[in-house]
């Protein structure tokens, strides 16, 4: 079965983005780009991937899973197939988008909708943002690799909005990154009841 990985950069501070969204004050040290980059070379934006020489193939994931708001850079920066190509993009968006190339919206009950994509065969499912679409599928959500930078930005787009239902993570691992950002890794506990 195919795990739904929450893999988002966030400050110590646990905001995704400032509070209008804007994450530029995120640090992009290339050494750090490199390594995330070598992991996971699937999560590097069309855009950038020539920019920056990634061009390996996907390592763990063959789907990304985000929110409009997530998806609409890609739109506002003119990539009628999306920023990920490379993978099957499916956004969760409450209304119709653009018909676009390579883009499936999904809608109404998400949690039964992710959970049908798991059970489909493949590699893991990204979970790439943003934070309703976490706080809604909180329960779905496998594992979380916090790419967490070195500042903190006061107020912002929290990991989860909404009211999630409480859930229990086990440390998993925290890697120090060059750059100053450090990985740290959560499973799911796995319930006894």
């Amino acid at each position: 079965m195919r795990e739904l990985v929450y893999y988002i950069a966030t400050s110590i501070d646990g905001f995704i983005a400032d509070p209008a969204g804007d994450f530029s004050s995120f640090p992009l040290d290339p050494e750090t780009l490199a390594v995330l980059f070598d992991r996971y070379p699937e999560t590097c934006p069309i855009h950038a991937r020539e920019a920056l020489g990634v061009t390996g193939a996907p390592r763990r994931f063959d789907t990304v899973l985000m929110g409009r708001r997530t998806h609409q850079p890609a739109v506002d920066a003119g990539l009628v197939g999306g920023a990920y190509p490379h993978l099957r993009q499916i956004v969760a968006a409450h209304w119709a988008l653009p018909e676009a190339p390579g883009l499936e919206v999904i809608n109404g009950d998400l949690t039964s909708k992710v959970r049908a994509l798991k059970a489909e065969a493949g590699r893991d499912i990204w979970l790439c943002g943003g934070a309703e679409l976490a706080g809604q599928l909180i329960g779905e959500i496998d594992e979380i690799q916090l790419k967490i930078n070195p500042l903190v930005l006061g107020a912002g787009i929290p990991l989860f909005r909404s009211e999630p239902l409480r859930r229990t993570f086990n440390p998993g691992g925290l890697e120090w990154l060059p750059g100053g950002v450090s990985l740290a890794t959560f499973r799911a506990a796995v319930s006894s009841g």
